[in-house]
């Protein structure tokens, strides 16, 4: 196709011809360093954008050598141990991983030390304890004989963890990087200087990518090989903290946060549970100093007339893009590394300017699982058709600015076929970029909210990528909804008191009890409840999946059984009978290869009204009930397979009344196409590894096209 442009290619020095080479094959305007890799001038003169990577926080050792009481801090709580006797000394490293943290023995430090009675639940007074600073580790006195005991302690972090992680999968043998913590105004008056020379000094830059800014999330590695990944959360604040924060926080909210209030009996805060009002105000207190501080870095920056974009992975904890607050930064761009749709849509849906995904695979040696890819016995064409495959879908929903690579170019070499490949991947992006700019695709009438505990906040993610949360019933259908044709928003109670029904025709609420994504305590606001129960009897539709709406202390376990027609048993109704009912058909919503998996809960009907669809052993596992002009729809489960796509789409339309027969939908499963009316063109592609035939209703008539394996067709109608 002959098209340029919205192209990032990682150049290396060194490979100067394979790096121009690879810059026209792939049509990049911009050539970017990654993390180990720098650029020569003959590439930077070369004439095409330079993107520099900085890490604000790393990559300063000599400095963070000379200030180590600056570096970053995290709480950490030690196993549980069982006393024998009436004392008990435990040693605070024991389960850590060494080379990652240090004990910070300060006073300021000390006075958030925490011991607990795990068996009683009740701290023990620091007159019970000793601090043994020469040996590691606490013992307690006065206690009682086969009660539990932990130690809660402040450790600063010596080896920031993307640079551990770097490491580790590359073999490198260089010096470990520290991570500083920019809440101290000595830290801040170093990075403010280090920016302004840094802008200086390369002149060529045309834009400043900011990996990211301050806090990275947390990741907890342990001393046992056994168990290297005690704890890791992608959207945890954990590691923002540090005595001056803390003091700082009490001072500005009127209360202190204690060392129990991040480790939470040894659980955490993990973003698939619920917050409280002291996570909510710590993450609001952080995000205001990230941003706050971060826009003094990023006017530096554009008074050298440099843009700046940040790198939304990493140490992006208190950026978050669905902030109120986000805009406020001033960045010119987002960059997302992006394995799944909903990520591409995560990025797609930020207030910024410039949108730019970063696709899989990397190239390393090595892909994130160990895997080979850019080595013998790698097959990097096939990962890249299958991650393409996972984000192209998004991306005819939704467009973004740019694409492009990172790591190291010169592994591409022996891999012709995938240079090749990534050629058609970025013609094909132009092409439908093309097709957006002319105007929007097709969408069907129905508007989707998903309704959980963060509402707009975690816009299409849960905490992580799709490797890490796919046990998720939401992550399943966020990935599904990411490539569909239909409108999708994100809400919580506080919207839903705000009028924010007005406008949805179709409610997902999906997820496990107590989870943020079922919602937990939020489905205690009986005033929400009243108007989504309104709403559905006025023509909504709810679609529960898994334990929607779950919560104890009310008549249901299910806040919404009322809507759905099902509750769950959780041991209160063994002596109560069931509704008998029979199997009901739908024609048309379940395509050939749908599933609904039971999840081993004890569903029932309530009042016998709800259509059963679908069973397992005896329990109701996809259910229809009326309630007034409205719907309740109830899957026990929800996992993504091409066909189970179509069925949740099959679902939407069926439960909104919109009908399963509109246009520009495909017939087979395995494929999915976008109409562009502006442009008319079609794009018709194919998610499966075999080729396949397809038909779509179109104004014109009916289109048949045969599209080969993880293919796309486009077509002039």
């Amino acid at each position: 196709m002959g098209m340029k442009g919205s192209f990032t290619l990682p150049g290396e020095s060194g490979y100067e011809d394979l790096t121009l080479k690879m810059a026209k094959k792939w049509g990049a305007d911009v050539i970017r360093d990654s993390d180990g890799t720098v650029l020569s001038d003959e590439i930077i003169n070369a004439g095409y954008g330079i993107y520099s990577t900085i890490c604000i926080i790393r990559d300063h050792n000599e400095w963070a050598k000379k200030n180590m009481d600056k570096l970053q801090q995290t709480f950490l709580m030690t196993s549980p141990q069982v006393s024998t006797e009436r004392e008990l000394t435990i040693e605070l490293m024991k389960d850590f991983f060494a080379e990652q943290f240090s004990i910070n023995y300060t006073e300021e430090a000390l006075r958030y030390m925490q011991v607990y009675d795990r068996t009683s639940n009740k701290l023990i007074s620091s007159a019970n304890y000793t601090v043994d600073t020469e040996k590691g580790t606490v013992t307690i006195k006065d206690i009682t004989p086969f009660h539990k005991y932990t130690v809660s302690f402040l450790a600063y972090r010596i080896w920031e963890e993307i640079s551990m992680y770097n490491h580790t999968t590359n073999n490198w043998d260089k010096e470990h990087l520290m991570q500083i913590d920019p809440r101290y105004i000595e830290t801040q008056q170093y990075m403010t200087e280090w920016m302004e020379e840094w802008c200086k000094t390369h002149p060529a830059t045309t834009v400043v990518r900011f990996t990211s800014m301050f806090y990275n999330f947390v990741w907890i590695w342990g001393s046992s090989e056994r168990n290297r990944n005690l704890f890791s959360d992608w959207a945890s604040y954990d590691f923002t903290v540090s005595p001056k924060a803390l003091d700082e926080f009490s001072q500005k909210y009127g209360y202190t946060l204690t060392a129990e209030d991040f480790i939470n009996q040894g659980k955490l805060h993990v973003t698939h549970m619920p917050g409280n009002k002291k996570k909510t105000d710590w993450m609001e207190f952080i995000n205001d100093f990230v941003v706050t501080f971060g826009k003094k870095l990023i006017d530096i920056v554009h008074k050298y007339g440099k843009k700046a974009y940040v790198f939304y992975d990493d140490s992006w904890v208190g950026v978050e893009p669905y902030s109120d607050r986000f805009t406020d930064f001033g960045f010119d761009g987002l960059i997302k590394c992006v394995f799944s749709g909903y990520e591409a849509r995560l990025c797609a849906g930020a207030k910024v300017a410039t949108h730019e995904l970063r696709l899989h695979p990397y190239l390393f040696p090595v892909g994130l699982g160990g895997a080979p890819t850019f080595m013998e016995g790698g097959d990097p064409t096939l990962e890249a058709k299958k991650f393409w495959n996972s984000i192209r879908r998004a991306l005819l929903r939704q467009p973004v600015d740019r694409i492009g690579l990172g790591g190291y170019l010169h592994l591409v070499e022996p891999f012709p076929d995938f240079c090749d490949y990534i050629e058609k991947v970025a013609d094909e992006f132009r092409t439908v970029k093309d097709f957006h700019k002319k105007g929007a695709p097709y969408e069907i009438k129905t508007k989707v909210a998903v309704l959980h505990s963060w509402g707009k906040l975690r816009s299409w993610t849960l905490s992580g990528h799709f490797h890490e949360t796919y046990m998720h019933d939401l992550i399943h259908i966020n990935e599904s909804l990411s490539g569909l044709p239909v409108s999708v928003r994100f809400i919580n109670m506080e919207d839903i008191k705000k009028g924010a029904l007005k406008d949805v025709d179709v409610v997902i609420n999906a997820g496990y009890a107590k989870s943020a994504w079922s919602g937990g305590d939020m489905w205690k606001d009986d005033e929400a409840v009243t108007i989504l129960t309104q709403w559905v009897y006025e023509g909504g539709a709810f679609i529960g999946v898994n334990e929607p709406s779950a919560v104890e202390g009310y008549d249901t376990y299910f806040r919404m059984a009322h809507v759905l027609g099902v509750d769950e048993d959780t041991g209160e109704r063994v002596c109560h009978g069931r509704w008998d009912y029979d199997i009901e058909e739908e024609t048309g919503l379940f395509p050939t290869g749908a599933y609904v998996k039971t999840n081993n809960k004890k569903m029932y009907l309530t009042d016998g009204k709800a259509k059963v669809l679908k069973e397992e052993k005896g329990i109701p596992t996809f259910t229809i009930n009326e309630f007034g002009k409205g719907k309740g729809v109830y899957l026990s489960t929800y996992e993504i397979n091409l066909a189970n796509t179509r069925m949740l789409l099959n679902t939407i339309l069926l439960a909104s009344g919109e009908g399963l027969n509109g246009r520009y939908l495909t017939d087979n499963s395995n494929t999915e196409c976008a109409y562009y009316p502006a442009s008319n063109m079609l794009v018709v592609i194919n998610n499966s590894n075999t080729t396949q035939n397809t038909s779509i209703d179109t104004e014109g008539g009916k289109v048949t096209v045969e599209v080969e394996a993880y293919d796309t067709k486009i077509i002039e109608l």
